[in-house]
């Protein structure tokens, strides 16, 4: 007998995230080989994104995807959202060369403000919200803002990515599968301010602190530049940013989400006010996820160069969230 499906919305689906995206989804590896999925794809409403997801559906068609009921391009996010189960938010306006963090965010938020808005409407009570669309902590802010019958925690932020990539490269430092990193977590916000902190992390049940020479030097020197900076530096070799491991990424994240795991993993989650981070603000926190619930590691201790780190987040997010308040109210 055949599961209910489950529909799952996507912004920006014909972006290059959403074309990476899509497909994967649509063959199971989101939520397994056996669930059914409707597609509920929104794009801009101009001439040129919707003739691209157009084009995107009829390649969709044309993989006969056996888990796949449905495929729907929208321009309204209120009939994009329509019950939906999942909502991917990836559409968002890219930054662009001496465009300010603050100037982004101004022009976005009315995006992020429909959305929550539509979300809050018509899709599902219990929707699982993933907001990948930068400026990613402070647009899924504003999202659950703008949906004040939903619950807070239906609503995450896309840290996946740091996270992932602060594994990658600390098995390539230490000559080892990345399934055999545990531990690693990312504080804060998803810029230039994030802290990936391995102090707890292990290799092969190994404290990895202990065993990398000169660890101090190494970490602030070598392994946080390279994570924070990881997106720049593919833009610069490959002319364009990372699309397929933010899918990946993503999906990541809503699956360990629904189903679960007993490794530590990052979310982008509103502060329940643990370790001192302002209650409501998006943050990156380590947690653990459990029957589609996620629960915060607590009581790990915050050394000064960590607090350090953690509150350069903490001021840069507070200073988004006052630069934007006014276009809430």
């Amino acid at each position: 007998m055949l599961k209910k499906p489950v529909r799952i919305s996507i912004t920006g689906a014909a972006g290059q995230i959403g074309y990476s995206i899509i497909f994967r989804i649509a063959n199971g590896d989101l939520l397994g080989k056996d669930q059914p999925i409707i597609l509920q794809l929104l794009e801009a409403s101009n001439k040129k994104s919707q003739k691209a997801i157009k084009g995107v559906i009829m390649e969709i068609e044309d993989c006969v995807f056996p888990l796949l009921m449905d495929v729907s391009a929208h321009k309204n996010p209120i009939t994009a959202f329509k019950d939906a189960n999942i909502a991917i938010l990836i559409g968002s306006l890219p930054r662009g060369s001496n465009m300010k963090r603050s100037e982004l965010l101004a022009i976005n938020s009315p995006i992020f403000i429909e959305q929550g808005k539509a979300l809050n409407s018509v899709a599902s009570r219990d929707v699982k919200v993933l907001v990948v669309g930068n400026p990613v902590n402070t647009n899924t802010y504003i999202t659950m803002k703008s949906a004040p019958d939903l619950s807070y925690k239906n609503f995450t932020a896309m840290l996946r990515l740091d996270h992932n990539r602060a594994i990658a490269k600390l098995a390539s430092k230490l000559n080892e599968p990345v399934s055999s990193i545990k531990k690693v977590f990312v504080w804060g916000n998803h810029s230039l301010s994030m802290y990936a902190d391995y102090r707890y992390a292990t290799v092969n049940g190994v404290l990895i602190k202990n065993i990398i020479n000169n660890n101090s030097y190494w970490n602030k020197n070598v392994f946080l530049p390279a994570i924070s900076r990881r997106g720049e530096e593919i833009i610069s070799i490959r002319g364009v940013s990372s699309a397929a491991s933010a899918a990946s990424a993503a999906i990541d994240h809503i699956k360990d989400w629904i189903f679960g795991t007993n490794n530590w993993v990052t979310m982008g989650i509103p502060s329940d006010g643990s370790y001192n981070i302002p209650k409501d603000i998006i943050f990156g926190f380590p947690v653990k996820t459990k029957n589609s619930k996620y629960k915060i590691i607590q009581d790990l201790k915050i050394d000064k160069f960590s607090q350090k780190k953690i509150n350069l987040s903490i001021e840069e997010l507070k200073n988004e969230i006052c630069g934007i308040n006014h276009l809430m109210r």
